[in-house]
């Protein structure tokens, strides 16, 4: 490869990223709490303090995350579980030589306990994090060093892929520039630690080896074990690749043991290259190895040159609690070997350029329109890393089943985490938000997710599950529930759904709704009438089985005095503002899809329950100038709720009729802007879920006084359907200050109180963003 100038940092006034100075090297604010909404899997809750960073991987590949501080530390690749431990290992180094004087550094500011044979003195401050995704730099500003180096990471994700976007493989762009006027020479070391098996506990067990590959224009380390094709989810390898490419030298060390790496390193510090030895001895019983790949170059004064590796993976399998296993979508294009990480970095290497074209391509747009705030984009793209990070399944069939290994047609089945503190996949009703960014980016995985709602709709789980907020029994599924859930790791995802049973779903308000709302969106969204065709009964079903909730006949699901639908630790009574938006807009979802159907019987049915259904939300809720939280006579009945309006928000971003009059949805609106967001913290910190008229924070309930990121996007996203522009921006600007300056970012939290303590880190709803996305695509001013 030519050499060429240093690409531009992503820096400048244009364009604010999200950077990390030196000072959130060593930064971070705030803690988790406990709230009893949701069951608590996993105590503490998740607190891997500020360590984020833009993981790197492709959709249900399992993830890696880097952090700022430039290390490997959170690992999902045991899908469905969190680990974050900084191995020290699997670093890049540097060698510069000039003037007769040499110096070798591990680039990174961390003194780990272990291969401190190494020279870990990078200080804190040298050198400035930043993020984009799925892209991310680090440019290295460090006075000893005479030479500039920015290093560019990324993952091919690429919005209407479905191929290169599931690869498990993270591309590190060198661009290394010798700004003086004498000659230098450059060595930059690739380490990483056999881990096959680790995620698992089984690297330990003995078996695990390394080996050099040399060939077509490639040099690079395969980190493995013994055994030609994977049988178990915890088998695999890596590999990590460099080019070879005029006036470079790539050299190698395939293995040195993780307790002793002095040799390595004196071998590395010496001249900036490797003696390439290729030691193929497996590991014995408790003995971790390390690999090691290097390039080294000649840099003449003001000479430049951009330097690939390819960190790659295969872990074709993955099972879950009961023994079920599925094969990773991209073993569609590479097998299911679990031997093929040297083709998947080769192809890495060979086509980068292109992929990274494409993701500048679908940035650009956003990134250069002027009219949208720079702290917005940063959001906006850095909050697409859950997609990958969130122990993300997508499957390319099983590898046995009654009649043989199940093949997939079309994309597979998607899904994800709500979080890691509640594993539970696609969760719903928290999905209902964030789902915009799938439907606008890659629908066609949206669309598999509502189709497997659509099958459940019908079926039932008799098992009696114990509710953990009230001790009672109750059915784990009964026929015409909308699921809470797919399922979660411990059991059967996919496959047996509602692992939640914190409250009893079955009597949820909202669920249903939802799923007729999201299932008229994603028509819209894609023109795909056969997702009206296929789920036309579920949606029959679904709305009959609510409706038997409207015990007093007023058109109106009755809530029970429980917290029954996503605030499932805040009650409610009678009618709700919440519940009842949602039934009101799912039932002219409903009737534009009956009419679609041709099922005037329907149609007609849904347009009487509607008609009485909008006059009593207007006569039991509207108080004149906001829409009450409940009809009930409780002390927070007539809290001011910053979503009371939410079906009205997917009725605006669908193109249905409003639910009620412009004037009052507007006047809501304003009120919950100057009640929920500026009287709320000096409106620094986004939309507080519930406020008292007298401007007081509901405390009534845990989630009553929280910040919802993902409802405070979702707002946003309402007001600038509703023309209240200015309103909006300030409104998300809270939830951004809130993630980026309080040391969340990469891992948003669902929650978070007036001090900035937070609940449920690595959290689904904030995906709501592109909801403001799509309105701003869409257009405003109702």
């Amino acid at each position: 490869m030519p050499t060429r100038q240093p690409a531009s940092t992503p820096s400048g006034e244009s364009v604010r990223l999200m950077t990390l100075p030196a000072a959130a090297w060593s930064r971070g604010i705030g803690v988790p709490y406990e709230n009893p909404g949701r069951p608590r899997v996993s105590y503490p809750m998740i607190d891997d303090g500020p360590w984020g960073g833009v993981p790197l991987g492709g959709l249900g590949a399992g993830a890696i995350g880097r952090t700022h501080r430039g290390d490997f530390a959170r690992w999902h690749l045991d899908l469905g579980t969190h680990r974050f431990e900084s191995l020290p290992a699997n670093q890049f180094s540097v060698f510069v030589s000039q003037n007769g004087q040499s110096q070798a550094h591990v680039l990174s500011p961390l003194r780990p306990e272990i291969l401190n044979d190494w020279n870990w003195d990078m200080p804190v401050g040298a050198g400035t994090y930043y993020a984009l995704f799925p892209k991310a730099w680090f440019v290295y500003d460090w006075d000893a060093l005479p030479v500039r180096l920015i290093q560019k990471q990324f993952s091919p994700i690429i919005p209407g892929n479905y191929k290169e976007s599931s690869y498990p493989v993270g591309v590190f762009e060198w661009t290394v520039e010798n700004p003086t006027d004498t000659p230098l020479t450059l060595g930059l070391m690739f380490t990483w630690q056999n881990l096959v098996g680790h995620d698992w506990g089984q690297d330990l067990s003995g078996g695990n080896y390394n080996f050099v590959v040399r060939r077509d224009g490639l040099t690079g380390v395969v980190l493995t074990r013994e055994g030609s094709t994977v049988t178990e989810e915890w088998d695999g390898e890596f590999a990590i690749v460099a080019s070879d490419q005029p006036g470079v030298i790539t050299s190698y060390r395939t293995r040195f043991p993780l307790t002793n790496g002095a040799d390595v390193w004196a071998d590395f510090a010496a001249d900036g290259r490797l003696d390439d030895v290729d030691d193929r001895t497996p590991a014995d019983k408790w003995e971790i190895i390390v690999g090691a790949l290097a390039v080294t170059t000649e840099l003449g004064p003001g000479e430049s040159r951009v330097i690939p590796f390819a960190l790659a993976w295969d872990f074709p399998i993955t099972e879950f609690g009961t023994g079920t296993q599925w094969y990773k979508r991209y073993t569609k294009f590479f097998g299911t070997t679990g031997r093929n990480a040297w083709a998947i970095a080769a192809e890495a290497l060979a086509h980068y350029p292109e992929w990274e074209a494409a993701v500048d391509g679908w940035q650009q747009p956003i990134l250069a329109d002027a009219s949208r705030p720079n702290w917005y984009k940063t959001a906006l793209f850095n909050e697409l890393y859950y997609l990958v990070d969130a122990g993300t399944l997508w499957t390319n069939g099983q590898p046995s089943s009654p009649n043989g290994r199940e093949v997939e047609e079309g994309v597979g089945r998607f899904a994800f985490l709500e979080c890691y503190d509640y594993p539970f996949y696609n969760t719903f009703d928290v999905n209902f938000y964030a789902s915009f960014a799938l439907i606008m980016l890659w629908p066609e995985l949206e669309k598999s997710i509502i189709r497997d709602f659509a099958a459940t709709v019908p079926h039932s789980d008799p098992e009696l599950v114990e509710i953990q907020a009230s001790g009672i029994k109750a059915p784990r599924k009964l026929s015409g529930a909308v699921p809470h859930d797919l399922g979660g790791p411990p059991e059967d995802p996919l496959l047996r759904p509602n692992y939640y049973r914190f409250q009893d779903i079955n009597i949820w308000k909202d669920l249903n709704s939802k799923f007729v709302l999201q299932l008229w969106r994603d028509y819209v969204f894609t023109g795909d009438q056969s997702l009206i065709h296929d789920a036309w009964p579920a949606v029959v079903q679904a709305l009959d089985y609510l409706r038997t909730f409207d015990r007093d006949h007023d058109g109106l699901p009755d809530h029970d005095g429980l917290p029954d639908q996503t605030y499932d630790t805040w009650p409610m009574t009678g009618a709700s503002a919440y519940g009842g938006s949602l039934w009101l807009a799912a039932l002219e979802a409903a009737i534009e899809m009956g009419k679609l159907k041709g099922d005037t019987e329907h149609v007609t049915r849904y347009s009487e329950w509607l008609a009485t259904g909008k006059a009593s939300f207007e006569a039991k809720l509207w108080n004149g100038s906001y829409y009450r939280y409940d009809s009930g006579k409780s002390s927070h009945s007539d809290s001011i709720m910053a979503d009371q309006l939410v079906g009205q928000w997917y009725a605006d971003a669908t193109g249905l009729p409003p639910i009620a009059p412009a004037e009052r949805i507007r006047s809501a609106l304003r009120t919950v802007y100057e009640y929920n967001v500026l009287r709320f913290a000096n409106g620094e910190m986004g939309a507080v879920n519930g406020m008292r008229p007298d401007g007081v924070v509901d405390e009534s309930s845990e989630q009553s006084h929280e910040v919802w990121t993902g409802t405070t996007y979702a707002l946003a996203a309402f007001m600038l359907h509703r023309g209240l522009t200015e309103e909006a921006w300030k409104t998300a600007w809270g939830a951004y200050n809130v993630t980026y300056n309080y040391g969340y970012w990469f891992r948003t939290p669902e929650a978070y109180d007036i001090h900035g303590n937070f609940r449920a880190s690595m959290y689904m709803r904030p995906l709501s963003i592109w909801a403001m996305e799509h309105a701003l695509t869409a257009g405003s001013g109702r």
